[in-house]
C-alpha cells in the first residue's frame, strides 16, 4: 500500500461498515449542528463517483487542485478521489488574506480550487483566467490540460503543504505518497502509552488538515489502522470534553495552547468521562503537562518532527520515562541518523545544546523526507548542506539517548503550533507609509507558547496621536496583507533598531529587549485586537 487512497480502499473493502468520520452534536459544528457519522463504505461510494468525474474532466497524474474545505467530510472525499487518479492537493488555510492565497495558488499553478459553499462568492474571482473556483458538490470544470487519470507511484506528489521558513514567503513542501505512509507508520507504531489496536481507535483532532500533523498522523494513521477520525473545525474549550466523551475518542491531538486554556477552566464532570488513552501534544509547556496529566488522567506524548522531515526523522516520548518538568522531545525513531552540532559545525558534547541535523540511515539520506521546496532548488540544497537536513532547532541529548528541546535558531515565531516567519511580518508592516523600519521577534506567551512582537521605527510622515492608537492602526493595516495569527500581539515604538557594524539586525538583542518590554509592561498589548481581526475576517 503505497498511497493514502490504496490504504483507504483496502479498509473500505475489508470493513465497509466501520466508522471513518465522526462528529457528535456536542461538537457544535456550524455546518453540522447534529453531528455526522460516515462509514468507510459511505466515503468509498462518494470517492468513487468523484474520482470518475475528475477523470472524465481531464484531471490526472501530475496535476494539482487546491482545497479550501476546512476539516469537513468533503475534504476527505475530494482528497482521496484526487489521490486515486494521481492529482496532488494543495490544502488551503481559510484564514489567509487575498495576497497570501494568490501567492500559494500562483506558486502551485493550481487551475482549480474547491471551496466550502460559504466562501464561493468572495473567492469566485480570486484569480480570473488562472484559477476556476467551485463549491464542493458543483460540476467539475474541464482541466486546462488533459492528463492521464491513474494512481501515482510511491514517489508521486500527494500534497503540497506550505510552511513558513526563515526567508519571508512560505515555502511549498512537496510531499509524496510514501512520505504520508511513512509518517502514518511511525504514528501507529510508537508503542508504549501510544499503543494502538486494529480497528479500535478513534482519534480526535482540532488541528487543520493543511498541517502534516492532522493530515499525516491523524488522517492517514487512522486509515492505516481502520480507525475513525473526529475532525473538529477548531479547538473550542466550551465543547471540548463533551466532544471527546460523545465521540468515544481514544486518542486526542493538541498543541501547547490547548492544555494551557483548559487548565484555567473550572472542573466539570465531563473532563473525566472519557476513554482517552493518550494525547499527542507537541510543544506543551512542561509545567502544564504535569498538571494536565494529573487532573485529567491523560498522559501526554511529546514528539518532534517538521513538515520537511515527516516520519523519517521524528522523535517520541511514548515508550520512555524522563524527569517531569523538562521539555523532552523523546527518542529518535529507528532508522534516523542525527547529529547535534555547535556553531562551528562540530559535534556538541553530551548534554550541551546544538543544532539538530537529521537524515535517513542507508544509501539515500533523503529517503522518506519531503521531495523538496517547490521551484526553489537552491533552498532545498541549502537545507541539505553537507548531506544532513539542517532543522534550525537547538536541542541537547542525555546519557539515555533522549533529546530535549532548547531553542530555535531560525527567525521564526511558533504561535499555537503555527510557524510564522518574522521576515514575512516585517514585509507586511513595511507596506505602511507610517513605518520606516521594523524588527519582529518571538516573545514567550503563557497560552500560545510564543507571541509575535514588533519594534517599529516610525517614518517622518507618520501622523501624531497616542502610541496605542497608532499601533492599532498599523496592525489593522497589516491585517489586509497577512493572516490574523501573524500580526504582532505586542508593539513598541523605538527610535532606532539595534544593528551590527554591518547593519544587520541583532536578532538576539532584539529578542531580549522584547521579552523585557512585555515583562515590565511597557509594550502595547494588541492581542485582543488580533482576536477581533480574526472574527472580522
Amino acid at each position: 500500500m503505497h498511497s493514502p487512497y490504496l490504504l483507504f480502499e483496502n479498509q473500505a473493502l475489508k470493513n465497509p461498515n466501520a466508522p471513518m468520520l465522526i462528529a457528535p452534536a456536542s461538537a457544535k459544528l456550524p455546518y453540522a449542528p447534529k453531528g455526522f457519522r460516515h462509514s468507510y463504505g459511505d466515503v468509498f461510494a462518494r470517492v468513487g463517483l468523484l474520482k470518475q468525474k475528475f477523470a472524465a474532466a481531464g484531471y490526472g497524474i501530475g496535476g494539482r487542485v487546491a482545497l479550501l474545505l476546512e476539516n469537513r467530510p468533503e475534504f476527505f472525499d475530494y482528497w482521496l478521489a484526487l489521490n486515486a487518479i494521481g492529482v496532488s492537493i494543495v490544502p488551503v488555510n481559510p484564514d489567509l488574506r487575498r495576497d497570501e492565497l494568490l501567492f500559494q495558488l500562483d506558486m502551485a499553478e493550481a487551475s482549480l480550487m474547491v471551496v466550502i459553499r460559504e466562501r464561493l462568492d468572495d473567492l469566485q474571482d480570486v484569480s480570473p483566467g488562472k484559477v476556476t473556483v467551485i463549491a464542493a458538490g458543483d460540476d467539475i470544470p474541464p482541466s486546462p490540460e488533459s492528463r492521464e487519470a491513474r494512481p501515482g507511484g510511491p514517489d508521486a506528489e500527494c500534497a503540497l503543504l506550505f510552511t513558513s521558513g526563515s526567508t519571508g514567503k512560505p515555502k511549498g513542501c512537496i510531499l509524496s505518497n510514501i512520505y504520508f505512509i511513512g509518517i502514518a507508520e511511525w504514528y501507529t507504531t510508537q508503542g508504549g502509552i501510544a499503543e494502538m489496536g486494529e480497528g479500535a481507535e478513534v482519534a480526535l483532532t482540532p488541528l487543520p488538515m493543511f498541517h502534516m500533523n492532522a493530515l499525516g498522523c491523524t488522517a492517514v494513521g487512522m486509515i492505516m489502522k481502520g480507525g475513525a477520525i473526529v475532525p473538529l473545525d477548531r479547538f473550542h474549550s466550551s465543547s471540548w470534553w463533551a466532544s471527546i466523551a460523545d465521540s468515544g475518542a481514544t486518542i486526542i491531538h493538541c498543541l501547547g495552547v490547548i492544555p494551557a486554556i483548559l487548565l484555567q477552566l473550572p472542573a466539570v464532570d465531563a473532563e473525566r468521562a472519557h476513554k482517552v488513552k493518550f494525547a499527542l501534544g507537541p510543544g506543551v509547556d512542561a509545567r502544564h503537562k504535569i498538571e494536565f496529566e494529573k487532573r485529567y488522567g491523560i498522559p501526554i506524548v511529546e514528539a518532534w518532527a517538521m513538515t520537511e522531515t515527516g516520519g523519517r526523522a521524528v522523535t517520541t516520548t511514548a515508550a520512555d520515562d524522563y524527569t517531569p518538568g523538562l521539555r523532552c522531545i523523546g527518542r529518535p525513531r529507528a532508522g534516523m541518523d542525527f547529529r547535534i552540532v555547535d556553531d562551528a559545525g562540530n559535534d556538541a558534547e553530551l548534554g550541551k545544546p546544538g543544532e539538530l541535523l537529521v537524515r535517513a540511515q542507508g544509501a539515500n539520506p533523503r529517503d522518506g523526507f519531503f521531495s523538496g521546496y517547490l521551484k526553489d532548488e537552491k533552498a532545498t540544497e541549502k537545507a541539505w548542506e553537507g548531506g544532513w537536513f539542517h532543522t534550525g532547532d537547538v536541542v541537547y541529548a542525555d546519557e539515555n539517548g533522549l533529546l530535549y528541546f532548547f531553542d530555535r535558531k531560525k527567525s521564526i515565531v511558533r504561535r499555537s503550533g503555527e510557524n510564522i516567519a518574522v521576515l514575512e511580518v516585517e514585509a507586511a508592516l513595511a507596506k505602511d507609509p507610517a513605518v520606516k523600519a521594523s524588527a519582529v521577534t518571538p516573545v514567550p506567551d503563557e497560552l500560545r507558547g510564543e507571541e509575535v512582537f514588533a519594534f517599529i521605527v516610525e517614518s517622518e510622515t507618520a501622523g501624531a496621536g497616542e502610541p496605542a492608537e497608532k499601533a492599532k492602526r498599523i496592525i489593522e493595516a497589516a491585517g489586509a496583507h497577512i493572516a490574523y495569527h501573524k500580526l504582532p500581539g505586542y508593539v513598541v515604538f523605538i527610535d532606532r533598531l539595534p544593528v551590527s557594524s554591518t547593519q544587520k539586525l541583532q536578532r538576539g538583542e532584539i529578542k531580549t529587549m522584547a521579552a523585557k518590554a512585555v515583562e515590565d509592561g511597557s509594550a502595547i498589548d494588541l492581542r485582543k485586537l488580533k482576536a477581533s481581526i480574526r472574527k472580522a475576517g
